[in-house]
């Protein structure tokens, strides 16, 4: 298949885009094209894909980004058999495509893959006002269902089919757990990784940090909403931390293995509530032990498999006491340790997933041929 995946959000390096899907395409055979923002993030595109450059998406002002995806579709698109789009902001791009594509009868088959609750999410954003959250909570739920008519969806959560009328496929935020057995959890480095903002617990981050000094440090990987980052700058000028900022995935999950713990301390938020945060199975499938505060499908993990702690949300000495616990013992944090790996190689292995996350768009590719040839407008597409 020919498939173009699209997003203006998204780092060009995200995990879920570049190396779990865009890996399992290319990995049987199909030719992907990456539209994303490369330039404005410093990132060269991988030299297995063909990279498009498009603007990020920052803020209020969107335009310049989907101006630049709907010429993107109209000159691409018509060549494709998938458009895989990966931002909600990214529908908005699509009407006068997706009418153009149906009155030529060859139009490739759109999929929209939803990361999270879209109308949860934007009680968050802090460049939306307030005054304006609730009419547009309702817009994106229309939208939804709009996309839902007419185009192919892809959830990452369960707990999302709630929004949808019809039942649709689940690709879960899994990660692909390491064949090589990860060192033990050490006693002295504690690691945080992910992208890091105020409802993600940043500036709880730096107090846990400070009370574990100096006898425990603590390693933050990822990129920072613009709101927390003088405090993480200054946290690490001063030694409180050492802050990374953003790391390649698979140069992130190299500072894992052997960690004493890793932190999760996302704020009670209704975006989080019905996700499982990718952070605490890449925890576990690096055999290190979770700290997480009690968002639901977190702690569900690391209490039906006895793979760390659970703490209070904005409790920072409960999440520094959690730390203290396992590294005062010995024996509960390498049973952690080895609970939460057994788990994600029984349970959370991408590589279990990627086959059938292709086969979905194989699938729907071929339904679309063979609906095309029917109706007089091309031969059937004769699949692997």
């Amino acid at each position: 298949m020919r498939i173009l995946v699209v997003t203006v959000v998204h780092h060009p390096e995200d995990a879920r885009i570049l190396h779990r899907q865009i890996a399992a395409l290319t990995g049987r055979g199909h030719r992907v094209v990456y539209a994303a923002p490369f330039a404005d993030r410093g990132v060269t595109p991988r030299s297995d894909v063909e990279g498009v450059d498009l603007p990020r998406a920052v803020g209020r002002d969107r335009r310049t980004a989907l101006r630049a995806v709907r010429a993107l579709l109209a000159e691409r698109g018509p060549e494709m058999d998938v458009v895989l789009l990966h931002d909600p902001e990214l529908l908005l791009a699509l009407p006068g495509t997706l009418r153009g594509w149906r009155r030529g009868g060859r139009g490739p088959v759109t999929v929209w893959d939803v990361h999270e609750d879209t109308a949860a999410a934007l009680v968050m954003k802090p460049w939306l006002p307030q005054v304006l959250r609730p009419p547009l909570r309702l817009a994106v739920r229309a939208a939804e269902h709009l996309a839902e008519r007419h185009l192919r969806l892809l959830l990452a959560e369960d707990a999302y089919q709630s929004r949808f009328r019809r039942p649709h496929p689940v690709v879960p935020n899994l990660v692909y757990v390491p064949v090589e057995q990860p060192r033990p959890p050490g006693p002295d480095e504690v690691v945080y990784l992910g992208h890091l903002s105020r409802a993600r617990g940043a500036l709880d981050l730096v107090e846990t940090a400070r009370l574990l000094r100096p006898d425990i440090r603590v390693v933050a990987i990822g990129a920072a909403d613009p709101d927390v980052r003088d405090a993480l700058t200054e946290a690490d000028r001063r030694g409180v931390l050492r802050w990374y900022g953003y790391l390649p995935n698979d140069l992130a999950l190299a500072r894992l293995s052997g960690a004493l713990a890793g932190l999760s301390l996302l704020h009670d938020q209704p975006n989080y509530r019905h996700s499982r945060p990718t952070k605490v199975v890449e925890y576990m499938a690096h055999g290190v032990p979770v700290v997480t505060t009690p968002t639901p499908l977190a702690a569900d993990l690391v209490r039906r498999h006895g793979c760390g702690l659970v703490v209070p949300y904005g409790d920072p000495a409960a999440a520094a006491e959690a730390v203290r616990r396992l590294r005062a013992d010995r024996e509960l944090r390498r049973g952690a340790a080895r609970r939460g790996r057994t788990a994600a190689l029984a349970e959370l292995d991408w590589s279990d997933k990627a086959g059938e996350f292709a086969a979905w768009l194989e699938i729907w590719t071929k339904e679309a041929a063979d609906a095309r040839a029917e109706r007089g407008l091309g031969t059937p597409l004769r699949t692997r």
